[in-house]
């Protein structure tokens, strides 16, 4: 009996054993393209999510759970694809080959894409919060909105590419639409670039209160392509203004170069009453304000006299406190802060005075030691201390917060600061949230900076950092400063005569303007302000009454 082989002729017996040899090649080689992916495949999701779950490393495990199933999708495709083309006399399996590319592309896309709005994205906005600077809180959501469709765009061209569609006569149409559209939507362009002209001069942050052209007071909630959203407080709405417009807008920013906002009353008095006795009896109301800014120690006397005298309870069983109550105990935690502070910055002037005299002939080893030595005593002032690790052989040096932190250091005092004033009766309940992220960002903002410095007093053998140490010393204190300074001489409160006026009695009219600060405009719906401006008004008011002064 004759067998298939006998019966064919010689040609078609070569090929019919060469394709069943490719065939065995192909089906060989995806085997072991198969092992090695299962190999791959336990090594990143298994090992990778182990490492990454006991490091808690969250971005890690987000990307490996956004890889799990289309990346060995992919990895499959192309293996395959590999294998095919290996297939090099089977020319009929050249459109299988060029349908794995698109597929290719396709799952790609959608991957890349994911991995930007799911881990890049977010990546970005941990990274905003983070960062001193203001621009990257307006250019993150400009990327997270655009950089997504651009990479849908380049996706879309590339697949059509692959299926052997000539692109040429579509790019010639899409010149001459962008053209056409150029005209068609040059608000939008306008607005879109006027979007990018805000991230460069960055006159607010996401959370600034603003007020605008006709007066209306608003928080900047976010920057988009073409809006910009603000928060009407008043009339508790959102406004989308146009980027274009906003760029042209006269702002007034409350929160910028502090949230410290100055108020001014203007406060009439008998023309025959003593001013001085007025004055006095004013600015004593002003300081007797928990929420207003002056000297502590002033105010811990004026408090005494606060006006809100009577506990604010709801029932026996809260334990909300007095205004009277929570003054105090604000103030002495502010008292306590300031004399830290005022610790550290002797500590700092002393440190600064040590590498200017050592600067003098160059720094060697044993001295860079020996500053290192002064700047922990620094550290651990303020709460840090130094940890040392040895990646590839390299010793390197960091701060991180101590755990059994004493309560004297500068960061324990300042959140016992902001948890006092979390208990300011008069709070709603996202205020205690923002006092708490905006201490703890200046906190992480305070390692970040000492942590730069340790590392340029670890280098200072450098012949260009030995030089700038002093300065950078200098910088660093200057920021501590400006950043944790609760209150400035200039932001006493000031009362002079605004205008006098005699009436056709004979009696006259002396007004008083009386200027001063509050703590923080954002806190209490931004109505803060308001509320402590008609507090203090109507006592000083009441105070002038009984002693016979206002008019």
């Amino acid at each position: 009996m004759l067998t298939i082989l006998q019966l064919l002729d010689s040609p078609t017996i070569n090929l019919f054993l060469l394709i069943k040899e490719e065939l065995n090649n192909l089906i060989g080689g995806l085997l072991i393209w198969t092992v090695l992916a299962f190999i791959l495949y336990i090594v990143l999701f298994y090992g990778a999510r182990f490492l990454f779950r006991r490091f808690n490393n969250e971005i890690g495990i987000l990307t490996l759970n956004i890889l799990q199933t289309p990346l060995p999708i992919i990895l499959f495709l192309i293996f395959l694809k590999i294998a095919i083309y290996n297939l090099g006399s089977l020319g009929y399996l050249a459109l299988i080959e060029r349908l794995l590319t698109a597929a290719i592309i396709v799952i790609s896309t959608y991957l890349v894409g994911e991995l930007f709005i799911q881990v890049v994205a977010y990546y970005l906005s941990q990274y905003a919060e983070k960062t001193e600077v203001e621009w990257d809180d307006v250019l993150v959501p400009i990327i997270k909105n655009t950089l997504p469709i651009i990479i849908f765009l380049i996706g879309s061209f590339l697949f059509i590419e692959t299926l052997g569609i000539d692109l040429t006569g579509l790019w010639v149409a899409f010149g001459g639409l962008t053209f056409v559209l150029g005209f068609a939507l040059k608000d939008i362009l306008s607005n879109f670039f006027s979007g990018l002209v805000l991230l460069i001069d960055t006159p607010f942050q996401f959370g600034d209160v603003v007020a605008l052209k006709d007066g209306s007071i608003a928080v900047i909630k976010s920057v988009g392509i073409r809006l910009t959203t603000l928060y009407l407080i008043e009339s508790h709405c959102d406004l989308f203004i146009p980027n274009a417009v906003l760029e042209s807008e006269k702002l007034i920013n409350f929160s910028r170069p502090t949230p410290n906002y100055y108020y001014t009353i203007i406060i009439p008095i008998r023309g025959d009453c003593d001013p001085n006795q007025a004055i006095k009896i004013i600015e004593e109301v002003v300081l007797s304000h928990p929420d207003t800014l002056g000297d502590i120690d002033k105010k811990l006397v004026a408090i005494e006299n606060f006006y809100r005298v009577k506990d604010q309870l709801l029932d026996s069983q809260d334990n909300l406190l007095s205004k009277k109550e929570f003054g105090h105990k604000r103030f002495i935690a502010e008292q306590k802060l300031k004399i830290k502070l005022a610790e550290i910055k002797q500590a700092m002037k002393d440190l600064i005075s040590k590498i200017q005299f050592l600067e003098m002939e160059g720094l060697d080893g044993g001295e860079i030691r020996e500053i290192q030595g002064y700047y922990l005593d620094i550290l651990i002032k303020v709460g840090f201390k130094i940890i040392s690790d040895k990646p590839r052989g390299k010793r390197l040096l960091s701060l991180k917060e101590s755990e059994n932190m004493d309560e004297d250091t500068l960061i324990s005092l300042l959140r016992s600061w902001y948890e006092n004033w979390q208990e300011d009766p008069d709070l709603v309940e996202e205020d205690n949230e923002v006092l708490k992220i905006e201490l703890e960002k200046k906190i992480g903002f305070l390692q970040t900076r000492m942590d730069k410095f340790l590392q340029q007093i670890v280098n200072a053998n450098n012949s260009f950092l030995e030089t700038k140490l002093d300065n950078y010393g200098e910088e660093l204190w200057k920021w501590m400063e400006d950043r944790f300074q609760i209150y400035a001489a200039w932001q006493h409160p000031k009362i002079w005569m605004n205008n006098v006026t005699i009436g056709r009695t004979g009696e006259g009219t002396i007004d008083l303007a009386v200027k001063f600060f509050i703590d923080n405009v954002k806190l209490e719906q931004c109505q803060r302000g308001n509320r402590i401006r008609s507090e203090v008004h109507g006592e000083i008011v009441r105070r002038l009454r009984q002693a016979y002064f206002y008019r």
